[in-house]
Order: C-alpha cells, then structure tokens, then sequence
C-alpha cells in the first residue's frame, strides 16, 4: 500500500508537470494565434499571469495526490465525472487567483480587478486550463489504472505466461 501511494504521488507530480508545459505551450500558439495578450489588462502587473497558472497547476497538483492516494490500487477507475470536477476547480481558482492578486497589487482599485476576473471567464486562456486539467487528469487516472491492473513491471508478450 505505501508502494501505491508513492507511485501515485511521483506521477502525480509529472502529471502537474506536464499540465504546466502545455499550459505554456498552449498560451503562446493562443497569443500567437490570435494576436492577443494573456493578460490583456497592461495595469494588471507583470506577476498576474504567472500566479494564476501556478495556482492551477497547484490546484491540479493538490487533487491529483488526494484522488491517487485516496482509492486503493485495485479500485482505481478512469472516471470522466471527477476529471471534469477537476478541471471546474482549477478553472475557478485560475481566475479567482487573478482576481485576489490583482486586488492585493492594487488595493485602491478592488472592483478593477473583480472586473478583470469577469473577463477572463470566457476568454481562450482560461477554457484552456480547463481542458488541459481535464485531459491531463484522464491521462493521470489510465496510467494509475494501467498500471495497477497490470501487478507489476510491463511485460514483453513472449515473458507471459501461457495460463493467463
């Protein structure tokens, strides 16, 4: 069991590696794409962006530990319905964590920054991070399924066993 948990934990944190790089790469075909900023807000500051996707990828790293440790080897699944939770929650923080730094940035100005979190509801960058927390969560989950099916290291077909 303390095996498990700690498999669980190291490819959880590749997995939220992972969810940075594409976040990364993603954000710049985006802004590449569509001729745009990520933050758009110049008065927004220099250190916005960067808070908002480490707190996502915070966030994505967080429940991907819990879900991995949490259920047994033999009982993990691939479920849609917690990746898709997954991906809600780290969509919220990511612009919650806009919101909040670019409040405390500028403390004169609360109400500038409620209106820029607005604005980031449906902007690209940020349906982007839900996609990616969601595809990188199913991703995480079938390769804790694959493996705690598979009891042990891969196996070439020829060092099977004829019997199972």
């Amino acid at each position: 069991m303390r095996d498990e948990r700690a498999y669980t934990t190291v490819v959880a944190c590749f997995a939220a590696g992972l969810y940075l790089a594409v976040l990364v790469a993603a954000f710049g075909l985006i802004s590449l794409a569509t001729n745009t900023e990520v933050i758009a807000d110049p008065s927004a500051g220099p250190l916005v962006g960067p808070v908002m996707t480490g707190a996502a990828v915070v966030m994505l790293l967080v429940f991907l530990i819990v879900l991995g440790r949490r259920v047994p080897g033999a009982a993990q699944r691939v479920a849609p319905g917690v990746a898709f939770g997954v991906a809600v929650a780290c969509y919220a923080v990511y612009i919650g964590a806009g919101g909040v730094v670019g409040a405390a940035g500028d403390p004169s100005q609360p109400f500038h920054y409620f209106l820029f979190a607005f604005d980031q509801l449906l902007s690209w960058y940020s349906l982007t991070v839900a996609v990616a927390a969601f595809v990188v969560t199913l991703l995480y989950q079938l390769v804790l399924v694959g493996r705690f099916q598979q009891r042990g290291r891969p196996r070439w077909p020829w060092e099977r066993d004829d019997d199972e």
